[in-house]
This record gives C-alpha cells, structure tokens and sequence, in this order.
C-alpha cells in the first residue's frame, strides 16, 4: 500500500500592499525658475493672453524687443533689485538640475498628483527647454517701499497661469515662491490688484489670508495723460 501523500503546505497569504505604494492620479513635476531673455517670446505670448482674459487688450502694446530691452536691459542688476520674471514648467518626467543659483534664490521643484491628465492644445507654443517642458505660468515682480513699515516689499504686477492648469495649485505655488522670497530677504509684505470682477481670484486672495485693501483705489497716469501732466511748467 503505498503510503499517503503529505499534505500540501500552506498557501502564504496574500500580499499586502500599503495604499502608499498603490499607483493613484497622475504626476506632474513642476519647476519654478527665473526667466532669462531667452524666455521673452513665451513671456511675451504669456501676458497677451493674460490681456486677452483680463479683457484688456485695447492697452496691450508690448512686443518681444520692447520686453527684453526693459526686462533684461544690457548690464540687467541682480534678480530681485529691479523687475524679475518667475516662470512655472510642468514635465511629466523629474527635472534636471540646472544651474540657476543665485545668492537669495534656487528653482523650486515640486511633484504635484493630479485625478486626471492635464491636456495642452498649446503645448508646442509653450515648449520650454527638454522634449516634455511647458511653460504653464508666471509672475513679474519688483520691489517697493513701505514707509509705515520701514522695509522693502515686493509688488506684483502680473500673475498668469495658463486656462488648462487653473485649478489645480499652480497659481498658488507661483504667489508662495514671491512671498517666501520676500521673507528670506526680511521684507515687510508682498502686494497686488485684482479686478473687482474676478470672484474667483478674489475668494483664492482671501483663502491664502490676502487683505482686499476695498477702501483703496488705484491711481494711474499713462499715454497722452502722462504727457500732458509732464508738461506742466512747475
């Protein structure tokens, strides 16, 4: 009689995997870099449609040589003492160190998740440097003055971020690096304008603890105005 077969080993339990590890959303690598004068026709193509949404562009008369010669005029001070131009890329792979160090300032990387895919109509007008880098915001900013307080600021003139990355926290990452800048360099706050008919822009300001300064009013002479006030013999 032949003898009974031992019994099978036990079957090993299954694998746990922790939810850390499981594969959710897409990874989108952004990079918040300074621009260069090499950047001005994505600058320029930026603030146009910046113009375009903002439903200004009868006052919009830049061009790309205008841009770089008062952006990056030759003999250009160090960023942040004049006029200086964050850019925000995306990749869908990680970014490559770059050499871009300044004293006060190195670009900024950051893995953002996303639920969906982010699609780009106009990714090749926005390619940036590598096969997969987009251009997808900026800021321009330049320094100011509080006398109440006794410290520099920095005002922002213009903050963009292109229609099919809204949303998803890239405006929000562009605002942080202005406002970690200006506290690294000890200055007393960071300002900007918003118009009264953009709620939403107005609710993500007061979500972030931004003021909305409503018994302030911007004063502004430009153009022929401009002129005619200069003119006048005092």
């Amino acid at each position: 009689m032949a003898a009974a077969a031992p019994p099978p080993p036990p079957s090993s339990p299954p694998a746990v995997i922790s939810e850390d590890l499981l594969p959710t959303g897409y990874n989108v690598f952004s990079r918040i870099r300074l621009a260069t004068i090499l950047d001005v026709p994505h600058v320029h193509k930026l603030i146009h449609q910046m113009a375009v949404f903002e439903r200004l562009t009868h006052l919009f008369s830049a061009t790309e040589s205008s841009l770089s010669a008062t952006l990056f005029p030759e003999n250009s001070p160090p960023p942040f003492t004049s006029f200086t131009v964050f850019l925000l890329e995306v990749s869908q792979n990680p970014f490559p160190l770059i050499d871009q160090s300044y004293p006060n300032f190195s670009p900024i990387h950051k893995r953002v998740n996303l639920d969906l895919p982010i699609n780009d109509p106009e990714a090749e007008t926005f390619r940036s440097c590598g096969n997969d880098v987009v251009i997808a915001g900026f800021v321009l900013f330049f320094p100011n003055y509080s006398s109440f307080l006794a410290k520099p600021g920095f005002y922002i003139e213009d903050i963009f971020v292109r229609e099919c990355y809204r949303r998803k926290g890239f405006g929000k990452m562009l605002l942080s690096a202005v406002a970690a800048q200006a506290a690294k360099m000890g200055y007393g706050r960071v300002e900007w304008v918003v118009l009264d008919w953009n709620v939403n822009a107005i609710k993500f300001y007061e979500e972030m603890g931004a003021q909305i300064m409503q018994e302030w009013r911007v004063c502004r002479l430009t153009g022929d105005a401009l002129q005619a006030f200069a003119n006048i013999n005092i």
